[in-house]
């Protein structure tokens, strides 16, 4: 299914849309990836939406990727003896281990790894940040702190740590129980929460064993301080601006996610702007705005995807919502700016012969007129760094592998076809002469750039590159091998 637009759109799949019908709406609206929220739904429901994606998939010859989001681990304080206390700004509130029902004095935090990791100083943050405490005095089973932002609080709501790096691990037993469901479900992507060093997408990848690739949000003041080092480690980012905009100063946020989607473009590797894009179209057939500049800005930055939430799983308005994303996205890559802004913001460390052959490939389709840019891939790499290029013509990545098609659905600009095994170059340029022609990109008159490896079938070979014609007798005539 082509696509008028590079971006790609991943939209959450849940009560609103877990239907047939929906999820093929959603498809047909725009949306490249579909994300499994494991904070919700049972593993009935999910291995359910997972097929009902793969039958579309196969009904629409259309390769799609399936995210899986791991929950990650939640901390919450007890329960109130009310149900939920009035805090005042100025007065003393204490967290402990104490499971006595809370009161408008103290409550229950049942996290002793959380008193661990405390200073005094250290603020905690309660409800999505409406409340803030800063701890004045702690031990290892409590931490005396003053309200300096009051509210209600109330049952098991939710509690930020934005000061510490806390000794707890990315994944909770209920993760890991969720890991393995997926991997043997089948999905293309496993979407970390709480990540907070390498360290933990390392613990990942050991338990993932190779059968999907691992996507590290970045939702942690630690994971921005060392997110060199997880990205090194990781296949992709999300810049979940959820918590990261709770646990941090909101004006904070917008820079820290400019600078994560340039460095993710740098070394090649997808990365997809989450949380809030269209928010008010849970309740309302239009957005915002604000909302549609927000989504045409992680767009001007080069994200290789833009994410639907609550917009898609419980909203109101779940096509209308990927719809609204596809059509801003269509007019902001039309935008002439989109160009320079793109192009001004280029700026790979090529090092390698397969750098060389595809910043060769972009310049050429540049320079001349080449209509589509069409790269064979294993491993998915070549066309991740053909990507990485932005180039201004299609791009087309032509494998054998089913998983490395849809792993690739995520990655700006990449159009995938399946394939055969080929053992000749001339075979090759001819698949994708036809690719390029039967996807509408080219016609017989039309030229394309062909990259590939030599062996072929050998990922991370990339060696070649062919200027072709797509009339298969002048590739007879012209092409030797």
């Amino acid at each position: 299914m082509r696509r008028h637009r590079n971006v790609k759109i991943v939209a959450t799949l849940g009560p609103a849309s877990s239907d047939y019908k929906t999820i093929r709406a959603l498809h047909e609206a725009g949306a490249d990836v579909f994300r499994l929220n494991m904070s919700h739904g049972a593993h009935d429901e999910i291995a359910e939406r997972h097929r009902i994606i793969r039958q579309i998939e196969q009904e629409l010859d259309s390769p799609i990727a399936i995210l899986a989001d791991l929950q990650g681990p939640k901390l919450r304080v007890g329960v109130f003896a009310n149900g939920e206390e009035d805090l005042e700004e100025g007065a003393a509130f204490r967290l402990d281990l104490d499971k006595a029902e809370g009161s408008a004095t103290r409550v229950c935090l049942p996290h002793p790894e959380i008193f661990a990791a405390l200073e005094p100083g250290a603020n905690l943050l309660v409800n999505d940040g409406k409340i803030r405490l800063q701890v004045t005095d702690c031990g290892k089973d409590f931490a005396n702190c003053i309200v300096v932002a009051g509210g209600t609080i109330a049952n098991r709501k939710g509690v930020n740590v934005p000061d510490v790096v806390l000794p707890l691990a990315a994944l909770s037993d209920k993760d890991r129980a969720d890991l393995e469901f997926v991997c043997e479900l089948g999905v293309d992507w496993l979407a970390l929460s709480f990540v907070q060093r390498p360290e933990d997408v390392n613990e990942a990848r050991t338990l993932t064993k190779g059968r999907t690739a691992i996507m590290s949000k970045i939702e942690k003041p630690a994971a921005v301080k060392c997110f060199d080092d997880i990205l090194a480690v990781s296949d992709g980012i999300m810049v979940a601006r959820g918590d990261l905009g709770v646990e941090l100063p909101v004006q904070n946020v917008p820079p820290i996610q400019k600078r994560l989607v340039r460095r993710c473009r740098a070394v090649a590797k997808p990365v997809i702007v989450a949380t809030q894009m269209l928010e008010s179209m849970i309740e309302s057939p239009m957005p915002t705005r604000a909302e549609v500049s927000d989504v045409a800005t992680a767009i001007y930055e080069g994200s290789d995807a833009i994410m639907l939430s609550a917009e898609s799983a419980a909203g109101d308005f779940p096509v209308e919502a990927v719809s609204t994303m596809n059509n801003v996205a269509i007019e902001v890559e039309s935008d002439p700016t989109y160009r320079e802004v793109i192009e001004a913001s280029r700026r790979a460390n090529r090092q390698t012969v397969a750098d060389a052959i595809v910043a060769a490939a972009r310049e050429i389709a540049e320079t001349t007129d080449i209509k589509a840019i069409c790269c064979y891939t294993q491993s998915g790499t070549t066309a991740l760094l053909t990507a990485r290029e932005r180039p201004r013509v299609p791009i087309i990545a032509l494998t054998n592998l089913r998983d490395t098609a849809r792993r690739l659905a995520l990655t700006w600009g990449v159009n995938c076809v399946m394939t055969g095994e080929l053992t000749r170059f001339k075979l090759a340029v001819i698949n994708a002469a036809r690719a390029a022609c039967a996807q509408g990109y080219t016609e017989e008159s039309d030229q394309i750039v062909v990259i590939a490896g030599v062996p072929f079938n050998v990922p991370g070979s990339t060696n070649i590159l062919r200027v072709a014609p797509c009339q298969e007798s002048l590739i007879y005539a012209t092409d030797p091998g």
